[in-house]
């Protein structure tokens, strides 16, 4: 198997390919991520979803892949009770997530503005025949990871359909497989902690993290992340460091971490459990628990 990588949509884009396949392969992810990329970054003030948050009020007919992801996002909303939120934009920009990760250094105490909760993603309105969209006034969609997870999917697809497997794509810990690796029962996946790490035996489906590991920054002298609890616009208050699950596609494992995570440990895990997710909860003070059916048994220190 033969390594590549390149960097899309704010992180790292890693894959495992067949050596012969490999340059294939990255064309055809790296494209496919670009494409993703430029139609919906809210960090390119050129790209398709910062136009449609410029005309909010405005119906505007958008491309196949905007509207895909919309819907995808607007059914985790109303399957999550709002956990899951795509239109906490300007709250992120209030606490000074404005640019792309790797831009963003400390910002100001205060940007003058009150925090305010979420929930209008649910006077977003869809025309599907003609594929407009009319988000409501003051209203601006920012994906988040489910946009990731589903350009996961998407490339482990179009890998499938040129016939290039096994493989694995990973986009910044969110990942997939196609198959299992020459000569071996699983992919050894790598679940980091704070002073430790353990490797997950994945067989097959997807896998996605979210947590404060990366992603956090200093506003004055407040520590921020970008996990918000649409009930405050503020980020998350809990004790957790980062929430992992293991299902199908990588679209359900992004948007199951996130809601588990801004649920935190005691009605995250009822979340998981419901739905039949495993999921493995690690808390800042280093200590873990899993969720059924997590591989418990077959992980490595």
């Amino acid at each position: 198997m033969c390594r590549k990588e390149f960097r899309a949509m704010g992180t790292t884009i890693s894959m495992l390919l067949p050596e012969k396949q490999a340059e294939k392969g990255i064309q055809l992810v790296y494209l496919l991520f670009l494409e993703w990329e430029q139609t919906l970054s809210r960090f390119l003030p050129e790209s398709e979803l910062s136009r449609l948050n410029r005309q909010a009020g405005t119906p505007m007919m958008v491309s196949e892949l905007l509207y895909t992801v919309l819907v995808a996002a607007l059914a985790a909303a109303r399957t999550t009770e709002g956990v899951y939120d795509p239109t906490l934009h300007d709250q992120l920009v209030q606490l000074g997530y404005d640019r792309s990760f790797e831009q963003l250094e400390a910002v100001p105490a205060s940007l003058g503005e009150a925090h305010n909760q979420g929930g209008a993603w649910r006077h977003i309105q869809l025309s599907p025949h003609s594929r407009r969209v009319t988000l409501p006034m003051g209203c601006k969609l920012d994906f988040g990871g489910i946009a990731k997870g589903m350009a996961v999917d998407a490339a482990v697809e179009r890998l499938r359909q040129h016939g290039i497997r096994p493989a694995l794509v990973n986009a910044g810990g969110d990942l997939a497989v196609l198959d299992l690796p020459p000569r071996a029962a699983y992919w050894p996946i790598a679940v980091p902690a704070q002073n430790a790490s353990w490797t997950l035996p994945l067989g097959r489906g997807a896998m996605a993290t979210s947590g404060i590991a990366r992603r956090h920054w200093l506003q004055g002298q407040t520590l921020r992340h970008h996990l918000l609890d649409p009930q405050t616009g503020l980020p998350a208050l809990n004790d957790l460091w980062s929430v992992t699950v293991v299902t199908d596609w990588c679209e359900q494992a992004e948007v199951a971490a996130k809601v588990a995570f801004i649920q935190g440990p005691q009605d995250g895990v009822t979340f998981l459990r419901q739905q039949n997710i495993a999921g493995m909860f690690i808390h800042i003070d280093g200590s873990w628990e899993t969720v059924a059916p997590w591989p418990e048994l077959e992980m490595h220190t």
